[in-house]
């Protein structure tokens, strides 16, 4: 039977049936590496699974229950309030974790480099401290993930039904296809519990456990068709209305490039908006049009959560019943934010709150105090860092990322960032984000526009999904500050407000510390440096 044409009350039972199956045979070896010294680890991530969209996190969309499994986790453990990704997009943000590197150190700026396999540190640094180690699910990172014991990954995005994988021992890379029948949430999920049940049960095991869901365009098993069809999800403030949000930068002298800056769910954008893409009326009014393409959006995103959620908590089942759940540290994230249509946006790239935070919860009862909360700023290149102190490793040096494990003991890390460096290089390529950089602190966002495109870019189109929309050409540099306090949803610019001359200064002496410290500057990209030299006292 297809996964995908199995009703709901069918995929529950199924759920129930498989985790017992499959628990049947370790249970006593799971029992007994319970009481062993290194603890499993296991790191679960979903493609643009933001934070706003899990109930956890408290935010407009916690009242429809989106992620009860998920909540679970930070009921049990502890959520970061304050987790943010340096590079908001795919790649970059999957080899940040894999190194413990920033992009210019790891050498993955967009989408379109690779991460060679001796830059695989994770993987290679848990093999070493003695832990059996597998991948599953979306990796992205274009070369083979061989440093791991076990990998059955999909090819680049992957499919949502009936996905291929590249695996491990069925020939050589890239020709080792294998196909399965399914929706990738529920097929990805088997193949965890498959290796479970067949590695050395001796050994702790490290597992990176990657969905492809919910990345778009939202395609979610059938048995979620109804699910929140008869309600009316709320809208974030910003989708209709925000007069003193953005900058020339991102909105153009006088609004004169809001049409072309920022892929939207409204008509804004006349190329890439959701509307469009879900077949809106277009001679509806522009509010209507909006309300209609924002539901249609919500509705498809979170319908493929939900079948992540449901995953995991026949996942998690399994871990109980084998009597592994107490000794296995359980990281669930996303591999950045995503917008769902705060600032009539879409998708991630920005700085914004909602595409740079990524979602941060983790469970260990010998550890974690249950329903604790962190406001530390930690990022994505201290994800391999902590992974690694809690699995047994000394610090590698050549990590830019620290570890945070003394806060998950309740403890503050000594002499901790003030502040998290953010940069995005892909100038208005695929959804027109022009090119920028910036650093927040818990209270403030300093955000620089230096709006140019990276060589190989140049005399492009922009790609707005699958039409091209604009030359990849220089937009107008600008700044955004925003005091996040005073004014979370960042609808106001601050920056021309004199009140805030002596922490803008301070922000970008420390701006410029942080880029030297982390080799983010741009003497390589010396008309980059002129722009930033030029508009630096704007």
């Amino acid at each position: 039977m297809k996964v995908q044409s199995m009703t709901r009350r069918h995929f529950l039972k199924a759920c129930g049936a498989a985790g017992a199956a499959l628990a049947t045979h370790p249970i006593s070896a799971g029992r007994a590496q319970a009481k062993a010294k290194k603890p499993n680890i296991l790191f679960i991530m979903s493609d643009d699974h933001c934070s706003q969209a899990i109930g956890a996190y408290g935010s407009r969309l916690a009242g429809l229950n989106p992620t009860p499994t998920i909540d679970r986790l930070a009921a049990e453990g502890m959520l970061f309030e304050n987790a943010f990704c340096t590079n908001s997009i795919c790649t970059p943000s999957r080899a940040c974790i894999m190194t413990g590197q920033y992009s210019q150190t790891n050498g993955v700026l967009t989408l379109d480099e690779r991460l060679p396999p001796e830059k695989h540190y994770l993987a290679i640094e848990m093999k070493k401290v003695g832990y059996q180690t597998a991948m599953i699910g979306k990796w992205h990172l274009k070369t083979e993930p061989a440093h791991f014991d076990y990998y059955k990954v999909l090819p680049g995005q992957g499919k949502y039904f009936n996905p291929d994988f590249r695996e491990k021992g069925k020939g050589d890379w890239p020709r080792n296809i294998v196909q399965h029948d399914g929706h990738s949430t529920d097929v990805i999920t088997d193949l965890a519990l498959e290796w479970f049940n067949r590695r050395d049960m001796a050994r702790p095991f490290f597992m990176m456990l990657h969905y492809k869901a919910p990345h778009d365009m939202f395609e979610h098993a059938e048995r979620y068709a109804d699910y929140l069809e008869d309600e009316e999800i709320p809208e974030p403030d910003s989708l209709y209305d925000q007069p003193h949000f953005g900058s020339v930068a991102t909105r153009g002298k006088n609004g004169s490039l809001a049409h072309k800056i920022g892929a939207s769910v409204s008509k804004r954008h006349p190329v890439r908006n959701y509307g469009k893409d879900f077949r809106v009326d277009p001679n509806l009014p522009d509010r209507e049009y909006t309300h209609r393409a924002y539901q249609i959006y919500l509705k498809k995103y979170l319908r493929c959560i939900k079948g992540i959620d449901d995953n995991l908590a026949r996942l998690f089942e399994y871990l109980r019943t084998a009597g592994l759940i107490d000794n296995t540290i359980i990281l669930y994230t996303g591999d950045q934010g995503f917008m769902l249509g705060e600032h009539d946006y879409i998708d991630k790239r920005w700085m914004y709150e909602e595409s740079m935070r990524m979602p941060l919860l983790i469970r260990y009862p010998k550890m974690i105090e249950p329903g604790s909360r962190t406001n530390l700023l930690v990022n994505n290149t201290d994800f391999a860092p902590t992974m690694l102190e809690l699995a047994g490793a000394q610090p590698r040096r050549y990590m830019q990322g620290r570890s945070f494990a003394p806060a998950l003991r309740g403890k503050r890390p000594e002499n901790w960032r003030k502040a998290t460096y953010y940069r995005y290089w892909m100038h208005l390529t695929h959804l027109d984000v022009p090119a920028h950089f910036g650093i927040r602190t818990v209270r403030y966002k300093l955000i620089f526009y230096y709006g140019r495109a990276l060589p190989k870019y140049r005399g492009r189109k922009s790609m707005s999904w699958l039409a091209d929309s604009f030359a990849v050409e220089p937009t107008p540099p600008g700044w955004e500050f925003y005091n996040l306090k005073q004014d979370p949803q960042e609808l106001v610019n601050q920056y021309r407000n004199p009140e805030y001359r002596n922490v803008i200064a301070d922000l970008k002496r420390e701006l410029l510390k942080v880029r030297t410290e982390l080799n983010e500057t741009d003497e390589q990209f010396p008309d980059f440096q002129s722009v930033i030299d030029r508009h630096w006292a704007d």
